[in-house]
């Protein structure tokens, strides 16, 4: 049998290194985040479940661990060996120690207990966390702070995240309106963080999951659900304005923040009405004679179009369109886009005219 001389497994057990070549993504240095971010001011988080995929380096030990926590000398395995072999048993780990800053966590106590749950392929791991609050002035750190204090306040678990900053004012006076009608309804008193907690359930997660299934968040480039939230439940329920869109909002979002409670309490999420209706109309087509055909089989191939009807007299061609829209378009600029888009721009198209039914009544026929 022949035995290959290989150079680099020599240097390891040598210096008894495991990984000559590094990670890829090294861990961050805590001290460097810190430094660039000013983050002394600290709150004790207490103990909850964190995703490991949020861990993203350490307190003085880079050199330590590679960028999956593993460590890089061989002398410590047998120790990382123990503690898995304890989490496949079954046994129960205490918390690792973490440091937050915003988004993101760096170990200071339990780096083999990571590399176990890692190489074990769970998720998320039990921690006691220390935040440290971001000191630097920016956009950035100004809505953070703000959405940590709103959640605080609130004592909520989960962030709302906006992207312009003094906008949870306007959460807190829904909140605080919910409070005094849980007041003015209830046998007894309710305080902000019990009330705040009622109107995410009953308000705020219900609306929101409405917003997240209609896609609408697609069509503002930089914005999030929470934006969208903001502006809509604010237009209905504080500003009360006029609006030259959206037919049909106010019966599914009623321009009472408590008449919607009173339609979304009792119903589960798949039960949330859609926030997406569907307009139909006709448009009157003139044509070039020699372009019908042509014409006709492009608009036939497009979805949106249910039928089209060539006629005898002063119109060529008659189309009935049906189009999705959500509840804060504008039906006209809807509509106009869409005859200019797939209409008007096909060749041989000399004019068109659109008519958008008022009342209709239509007959089913039976076969």
């Amino acid at each position: 049998m022949s035995c290959m001389f290989e150079p680099l497994k020599f240097v390891r057990r040598l210096f008894g290194i495991r990984h000559m070549d590094g990670p890829k993504n090294p861990l961050q240095r805590f001290d460097r985040v810190q430094e660039n971010e000013q983050a002394y001011e600290s709150i004790d988080r207490g103990v909850r479940d964190i995703p490991l995929d949020d861990i993203v380096g350490t307190v003085g030990r880079y050199h330590d661990f590679d960028n999956q926590f593993r460590p890089v000398r061989e002398g410590e395995n047998t120790r990382l060996e123990g503690i898995r072999r304890a989490m496949v048993q079954g046994r129960v780990m205490p918390p690792i120690s973490l440091y937050q800053i915003k988004e993101e966590y760096f170990i200071y106590d339990g780096h083999h207990r990571i590399a176990a749950a890692r190489e074990l392929g769970h998720t998320h791991i039990r921690a006691c966390i220390v935040e440290l609050l971001p000191g630097t002035d920016s956009l950035e750190n100004r809505l953070y702070l703000e959405k940590t204090a709103f959640r605080d306040k609130a004592g909520q678990t989960e962030s709302v995240e906006l992207t312009e900053p003094g906008q949870f004012v306007h959460l807190e006076k829904q909140i605080l309106d919910h409070q005094q009608f849980l007041k003015e309804n209830g046998t007894q008193d309710v305080d902000f963080k019990q009330a705040a907690a009622d109107w995410s359930r009953t308000i705020y997660r219900p609306l929101k999951a409405m917003i997240e299934k209609s896609g609408l968040v697609h069509s503002f480039s930089g914005r999030t659900v929470d934006d969208l939230y903001l502006y809509i439940s604010s237009f209905q329920w504080e500003k009360n304005a006029e609006r030259s869109y959206g037919i049909g909002i106010d019966k599914l979002i009623p321009k009472n923040m408590e008449d919607f409670r009173e339609l979304m309490i009792n119903r589960t999420e798949a039960q949330y009405p859609d926030m997406k209706r569907e307009i139909t109309f006709f448009v009157l087509v003139n044509v070039e004679g020699r372009y019908e055909d042509q014409i006709m089989d492009k608009l036939y191939a497009q979805p949106e179009i249910d039928e089209i009807h060539s006629v005898h007299g002063s119109i060529d061609m008659v189309v009935k369109v049906t189009l999705q829209r959500d509840l804060l378009a504008s039906d006209a600029e809807l509509i106009s886009e869409f005859t200019y888009r797939s209409m008007r721009t096909l060749k041989g198209v000399r004019s068109t005219q659109t008519l958008i039914p008022g009342l209709s009544k239509v007959k089913e026929r039976s076969m």
